[in-house]
């Protein structure tokens, strides 16, 4: 890479040396995808069509869990500043990006045309923007039919958490731990905040947020949501989880003593249709294990 962020002459000529060769005469290849966001990487990968190359993977297959991550994606290391010869040696057709990282399109066009995408505002909820986004990568990839598939299969599991849960007495107030003692809180604008609105569950988080999410708060705030379920979210920071079973403070909420805090699986809160669904099937197997539970 030239010390201008450019793509430099020798990195040109080694990509061309290690791919040759075009697709054999008469076949139609695939058209080549890669993606710096975690919400397009996960679209990706549900339509069935891995980009080849992608950023921060070890922390996505942690983070995000599912889809699964092919062996064979590139990975190009940050999301904020990612590895550009190793991009153009994945040699793309298309580079789908987000609002999120918007800074570095001048430097991608040069590797490949880029695409943008803006799934997350302040106050706006994003499921109509993550289903047009889903169906406008599925266009372009020549892949229509699979986003269909796709959104039928999320709206699908949206309906049977709803007829599982059946009508809900209590909000849910959805958090993230920073630590043993702060969290953020997601709002309506965010995805969480969608699947909880489509599972038919009221979000016990109405007070405004920054892009999705509520800036970090002291522990103390929950006692304001007594009546809600809490549901962490993973992935929980080391010892946080100990360090509360010790606090008063923890101990005291009305929550805690009632026994309505779920610990969920690590789930991806900035992500696009697949982590929606993935939040609103954990959640709904843990309310239901908790309702069992009390009956017990």
């Amino acid at each position: 890479m030239k010390a201008d962020g450019g793509i430099g002459r020798r990195v040109l000529l080694a990509a061309a040396a290690a791919f040759p060769f075009g697709a054999p005469v008469g076949a139609k290849a695939a058209m080549r995808a890669a993606t710096l966001d975690w919400a397009i990487l996960e679209t990706l990968l549900a339509l069935g069509h891995p980009p080849v190359a992608a950023t921060e993977l070890v922390q996505f297959r942690e983070i995000a869990v599912e889809p699964p991550v092919p062996e064979g994606v590139a990975d190009l290391g940050l999301r904020g500043l990612p590895n550009l010869e190793t991009l153009l040696l994945a040699r793309p057709d298309v580079i789908f990006n987000s609002n999120f990282y918007v800074a570095l399109e001048a430097r991608l066009t040069t590797i490949a045309p880029v695409e943008g995408f803006t799934l997350y505002r302040p106050g706006v909820a994003p499921y109509e923007a993550a289903l047009a986004m889903t169906r406008r990568i599925a266009a372009r990839l020549g892949i229509a039919a699979a986003a269909e598939t796709l959104i039928g299969g999320v709206e699908a599991d949206f309906a049977r958490a709803r007829q599982r849960l059946g009508p809900m007495d209590r909000p849910v107030l959805p958090i993230n731990l920073g630590d043993a003692r702060h969290f953020r809180a997601f709002g309506f604008d965010s995805m969480i905040g969608e699947a909880l609105r489509h599972i038919g569950i009221e979000n016990a988080w109405t007070l405004p947020t920054s892009y999705s999410a509520a800036a970090p708060l002291g522990l103390e705030t929950l006692a304001r949501h007594g009546e809600a379920w809490i549901a962490i979210i993973g992935p929980v920071p080391p010892d946080a989880a100990d360090v509360l079973r010790r606090s008063a403070l923890w101990r005291a909420l009305p929550a805690v003593g009632a026994g309505r805090v779920m610990w969920l699986d690590p789930v991806n809160p900035f992500g696009a249709l697949p982590s929606t669904q993935r939040f609103a099937r954990l959640l709904a197997d843990a309310l239901v294990a908790s309702r069992g539970d009390a009956r017990g």
